[in-house]
């Protein structure tokens, strides 16, 4: 599949989500998805910035396979710095998710600021938009995936979640995709 040349920026506090081009300096020089997602975070981030604080981000990350039919194609990482051991927290996780993501437009979304109200990222067909979450705070992410699967119309959605651990921002909380699939990022 190789790259789709796009990052997705999505920034909360603003609420708003822009495409910009994906550094290809850096994709050549760093080529899986790990140790990309790890140059667009020590870059963009301060090194002493606590883990919790709304200047940390987190970005979710495919690689050059992701959507191939290669061995390992169907996986993306989730980077961070991590809020249980304070240094570069690196997960990763198959499903469907990561081909999804790829198919919709980006090789990555890199998440920042702080919302101050619950949402959720929607992406469809080459478009993303953050939309009211409220009634889906507080409930499982078992639960927000049907909700969203009905509220969207198609039970192909994919949905990565961080329930009630990462709402209550517990240091060794996941984020689910594909249920039960899970990458933590302490």
């Amino acid at each position: 599949m190789a790259w789709i040349r796009k990052v997705l920026r999505v920034n909360l506090t603003q609420g708003i989500c822009v495409s910009e081009p994906l550094n290809m300096a850096w994709a050549a020089q760093y080529p899986g998805q790990r140790g990309l997602a790890s140059k667009y975070l020590v870059s963009e981030i301060d090194p002493l910035v606590d883990p919790l604080a709304a200047e940390n981000k987190i970005i979710y990350a495919t690689g050059p396979l992701t959507g191939a039919m290669a061995s390992t194609g169907g996986r993306y990482s989730v980077v961070t710095k991590g809020p249980l051991t304070g240094v570069i927290a690196c997960s990763n996780s198959a499903g469907f998710f990561a081909a999804e993501l790829k198919a919709a437009g980006w090789d990555m979304i890199i998440v920042e600021g702080k919302s101050p109200r619950p949402v959720y990222l929607h992406i469809e067909n080459h478009k993303a938009a953050l939309l009211a979450a409220e009634d889906l705070w507080g409930r499982t992410v078992w639960d927000t995936e049907g909700t969203l699967k009905k509220r969207h119309q198609d039970l192909l959605l994919r949905v990565s979640g961080i329930g009630r651990a990462g709402e209550n921002l517990v240091r060794s909380a996941a984020t689910v995709s594909d249920l039960p699939r899970a990458a933590g990022i302490s």
